[in-house]
C-alpha cells in the first residue's frame, strides 16, 4: 500500500490560494481522504502546480510572481457547492471568472510551468476534499460537507509552497492588489 509520497518530489513547488475558512468544514475529511493533507498542504485552490523547481526560484522569478500577482485585484470568493472529477470530490469556488483570470495570468507569465504539467485542456479551479477515492466514499464525504456550505473568503494572496522531501512548507506569499470589492467580511 502506498503512502502517497511518491506524488511529490523533493524541491517541487506549488502556487496556491490557502483557504483557512474551509478547514473547519473540510479539514477532517481531507486528513482522511486526501494524501496531500498528510504532507502539510492546507485547504487551498491551486494556482499553478507543479511550479518551477526550488533551485530555479531566483530573484527574477520571485519578482515576476510579485508583479503578476500584485497586478491582479483581490476578490471575495464563495464555495457554495461540490463538484467531482473521477475519484475526486472538491468544493467549487466562485466567482469562476475571477479564479480563472488569476490562474490564467500566472500561467501565462510562466509558460515553462504549464498547469498540471499540461495534462488538461481546461484547468478547473477547485478545492480538493477527497482524492483517489471510490464513488461511495465521495458520496459520504459530499453528504457531510454540503450542509456546512457556503464557505466565504477574500482572496488576498498567492502562497508559494515547497516540498522538502517530507512536508510542504510555505516559502513566500505574494499579495494581490487591493480591491474595493474585497472587504474581508
Amino acid at each position: 500500500m502506498s503512502d502517497g509520497s511518491e506524488r511529490f518530489a523533493d524541491g517541487q513547488t506549488a502556487l496556491v490560494v490557502v483557504v483557512p475558512e474551509a478547514e473547519p468544514v473540510v479539514g477532517g475529511l481531507r486528513s482522511d481522504l486526501d494524501v496531500a493533507a498528510a504532507y502539510g498542504v492546507p485547504a487551498h485552490v491551486t494556482v499553478l502546480f507543479p511550479f518551477l523547481p526550488v533551485a530555479a526560484l531566483d530573484a527574477a522569478v520571485l519578482d515576476g510572481l510579485r508583479d503578476v500577482v500584485g497586478a491582479h485585484p483581490a476578490f471575495d470568493a464563495t464555495f457554495a457547492g461540490c463538484g467531482r472529477f473521477p475519484g475526486v470530490l472538491y468544493l467549487v469556488p466562485g466567482p469562476d471568472p475571477a479564479w480563472r483570470a488569476l490562474l490564467a495570468v500566472v500561467a501565462a507569465r510562466f509558460p515553462g510551468a504549464p498547469p498540471y504539467g499540461g495534462a488538461f485542456d481546461d484547468v478547473v479551479p477547485h478545492l480538493t476534499v477527497a482524492d483517489g477515492q471510490e464513488p461511495e466514499v465521495l458520496d459520504e464525504a459530499e453528504a457531510a460537507v454540503a450542509p456546512r456550505l457556503p464557505v466565504r473568503t477574500t482572496v488576498r494572496e498567492v502562497a508559494l509552497l515547497v516540498f522538502d522531501g517530507e512536508r510542504w512548507r510555505r516559502r513566500a506569499a505574494f499579495p494581490l492588489a487591493p480591491d474595493a470589492g474585497a472587504d474581508g467580511t
